[in-house]
Order: C-alpha cells, then sequence, then structure tokens
C-alpha cells in the first residue's frame, strides 16, 4: 500500500509540474523516488516520510535559486522601445475617445493614444512617452506648447 502512495505523489508531482509555465513540484516528485525506495526495502513508514521530506527539501534548497534565476529573465527585448522619448509626427488625428490616431517615428508609422487623453490634430509634433502593446502613448512635444 505505501508502495502505491508513493507512486501516486510521483505521478501527482510530474503531473502538476507539467501543467504548470514553472518549475514548482519538481522537487516533490525527487522526494516522492525515495520514499518509494524506502518502501521498497522496507523502511517503517516514518522513515520513508522523514527520507522524502529531506531530499525534497535538499533539492528546493539546491536548486530553487538557480531555477529562479534561469526562469527570471523571460523578458524579450526588442528595439521598439528606442522609440520612447523621441519626437513623433502626427499623420492621423489621435482622439482617444474614438480609438484612433497615428504618429510617424524614426520613420515608423504607429498607433497613437494621448497621454492625457486631450485629442491632439494631424501635423502636430508629440512626444513618445511610453509603449502599451503595439501603441505609443504620447503627449504633445515641448515646442508646441
Amino acid at each position: 500500500m505505501e508502495i502505491m502512495i508513493w507512486v501516486a505523489v510521483i505521478i501527482l508531482a510530474v503531473v502538476v509540474e507539467a501543467a504548470s509555465p514553472q518549475l514548482i513540484s519538481i522537487w516533490f516528485a525527487g522526494g516522492g523516488l525515495v520514499g518509494l525506495i524506502a518502501a521498497v526495502f522496507g523502511a517503517p513508514l516514518w522513515l520513508q516520510v522523514i527520507l522524502a521530506a529531506s531530499v525534497t527539501l535538499v533539492l528546493l534548497l539546491a536548486t530553487r535559486p538557480f531555477v529562479r534565476r534561469f526562469l527570471a529573465d523571460k523578458e524579450t527585448h526588442t528595439n521598439a522601445d528606442r522609440v520612447v522619448g523621441r519626437e513623433a509626427v502626427v499623420t492621423e488625428a489621435i482622439d482617444n475617445v474614438l480609438a484612433k490616431g497615428r504618429v510617424t517615428v524614426l520613420g515608423g508609422d504607429w498607433t497613437a493614444r494621448s497621454l492625457d487623453g486631450v485629442a491632439i490634430p494631424t501635423g502636430t509634433k508629440v512626444k513618445v512617452e511610453r509603449i502599451e502593446g503595439v501603441k505609443l502613448i504620447v503627449s504633445p512635444a515641448e515646442s508646441n506648447n
């Protein structure tokens, strides 16, 4: 019976791990394997549990910092952020209410929205404040104030 419990622990840990984009339960599979081995060799249940918990803890402490560092740097950098802080020219009037507006910056054509919600007419020079998805958030350039 104990062997079946350890097999279930291992299978559950592997299934949870497979369903998750992060490493969250693989350490329990290792601990479950040690518990299973202890059960096969006839160790008492209390020793199986202590061995499984100890191995799980050791695996977690030994690998989690590395795994966290490895998984943390998943941000994809593009050169699109080079337009932030640049001056652009409105090519289609920006109106947040109507969800319209386009600008040209560094030779590229972008959908744009006003930072403060104010409509900005065609031909106005604006400053790119940030990028939200595929839209530039802009404000009137200093030279226009």
